[in-house]
């Protein structure tokens, strides 16, 4: 998953949100994948990846609807106040906080007569305010249900937090003590960086310096801007496409190393949770779809943009495990390129395929953190209530930053961390969340609007047995891999 998308308030064309879609979901998962691909077997991988997919283009089309649902009843709450202003009703006690509240409000009994004197016009599911998940949680959601999105939002950004911090140090342990002389050689933590400084202490100086460098920004208010954006969004395209177009070559030489399985059921838990992972937009949606020009096109978008992305994850892996040996491949896929000259010997590009996560990842890591802090704030915020400066300014931003920067000092295993992340805390946001809020959202407005009125940009999954089909499935992966993960610690 990438990192932010756009500046708010700047509306863009169609196209121009596939790119954004496309850029936003493609980010560190896609680096953790090959390696996942290559211990699941290829056969399994592909039909995995292809059902996640769909499963993630599912819940996608369930939160646009969701945000149509939401517009069209703040819309209407709207409405109804200005109403009873008109009839001389000033005693309303009604506000747009009501709707962005913490409790979910009882749906009216009848139709709204406002709403049927308007039912023909178009406009009422039209996407214009921006509504977040967690607002879309507040509208729909009872207060349980609104506690257990931001804790599940909150542990998301945790393990976000714990692969960025991670993967930065990781990728400067290799330039700096990697090996760049073209001897295929691979290295463990305990071997020598510098003198008597391991590579595992060298990992634990960066990891520091990182902390030390960006942690800062937790404390303040950060925002990434749209050139910052182009920047990375372009060394990115470049690193995916060097490192596809450079398997190829090797492949069409006819030196690959690759011999993957065409099956292991071992491997499978932990590609669930890449490939979670590496769907994951569904949180950032109402920042990319609301600015758009032209929505009627929105769907199309969607089923481009997951096509365009499928093709793209599955050229990237299987290159990858048909040009290097299964045991070669590094958690960070970006690796395999630093300190192998049979595949890329020209060392300028080498040292920019090893940095390239440094750069991007960097970029994304402020943006994160003020995100998880304000999730914070959001979730022990009591109506009427103001924290103290020293719980605003300081508790907040401390048990923000340094949860994910201890976990990355006690591992640096990014396929585990992406593969964890994903299949637990990712399955609730690409999942659990979204079914559950357009099942809300579908029951909320009904008895206002009726069934004559059909929103615009309701999912082609209409039927509430796709619903119910992604929440069985969220909990049968939740056991699967939890069932696996207690299996493999008892065989050891």
């Amino acid at each position: 998953m990438a990192g932010g998308i756009t500046e708010s308030g700047e509306p863009y064309s169609a196209f121009v949100g596939l790119v954004y879609m496309f850029n936003l979901i493609v980010g560190t998962g896609a680096l953790t994948m090959p390696k996942a691909f290559a211990e699941a077997g290829w056969v399994v991988s592909l039909a995995l990846i292809s059902f996640l997919g769909f499963m993630s283009y599912m819940t996608t089309t369930f939160v646009i609807e969701a945000m149509a649902a939401a517009n069209a009843q703040l819309r209407w709450k709207r409405r109804e106040q200005e109403e009873q202003v008109d009839d001389g009703d000033s005693t309303s006690e009604y506000s747009d906080d009501d709707v962005m509240g913490s409790g979910r409000a009882e749906p009216e009994t009848k139709p709204i007569l406002s709403v049927q004197r308007s039912a023909g016009h178009s406009d009422h599911f039209d996407i214009v305010e921006r509504m977040e998940m967690g607002q879309m949680a507040s509208m729909f959601f009872n207060k349980v249900g609104v506690n257990m999105f931001y804790i599940c939002i909150i542990v998301y950004l945790y393990g976000d937090l714990a692969i960025y911090a991670a993967a930065v140090p990781i990728s400067l342990v290799e330039v700096a003590c990697g090996n760049h002389s073209c001897s295929e050689v691979k290295y463990n933590d305990t071997d020598a960086c510098w003198g008597p400084v391991t590579r595992k202490d060298a990992y634990r100086v960066f990891l520091t310096a990182f902390t030390l460098l960006l942690g800062p920004f937790t404390f303040f208010n950060a925002q990434k801007t749209k050139y910052l954006q182009i920047l990375t969004s372009v060394m990115r395209w470049i690193a995916f496409t060097m490192m596809i177009i450079l398997a190829l070559i090797r492949i069409g030489k006819g030196t690959p190393e690759g011999n993957p399985p065409v099956a292991s059921i071992s491997g499978v838990p932990n590609l669930f949770g890449v490939c979670v992972y590496s769907f994951m937009c569904q949180h950032s949606l109402p920042s990319l779809v609301t600015p758009i020009s032209d929505k009627k096109r929105v769907g199309t978008l969607v089923v481009a943009d997951y096509s365009l992305i499928l093709v793209f994850y599955v050229l990237l892996s299987l290159t990858a495990i048909f040009c290097f040996k299964s045991s070669s491949l590094h958690d960070m896929y970006t690796l395999n390129f630093t300190d192998n000259c049979d595949v890329l010997d020209i060392p300028v590009l080498r040292y920019f395929l090893g940095l390239f996560p440094v750069f991007t990842i960097s970029t994304n890591f402020p943006i994160i953190a003020v995100t998880l802090r304000n999730n914070w704030k959001t979730l022990f915020h009591r109506d009427g209530g103001t924290y103290p400066w020293v719980v605003d300014r300081v508790v907040f931003p401390l048990i923000t930053l340094v949860p994910p920067i201890v976990v990355a000092f006690c591992t640096h295993n990014l396929e585990s961390l992406v593969g964890i992340t994903g299949a637990y805390a990712g399955t609730g946001i690409q999942y659990v969340i979204p079914a559950f809020l357009v099942y809300y959202g579908r029951r909320h407005l009904e008895p206002v609007f009726g069934r004559d009125l059909v929103n615009k940009h309701r999912s082609p999954f209409r039927h509430a047995f796709w619903v119910w089909f992604v929440l069985v499935w969220a909990a049968f992966c939740l056991l699967f891999v939890t069932a696996n993960i207690i299996l493999t610690d008892t065989k050891k």
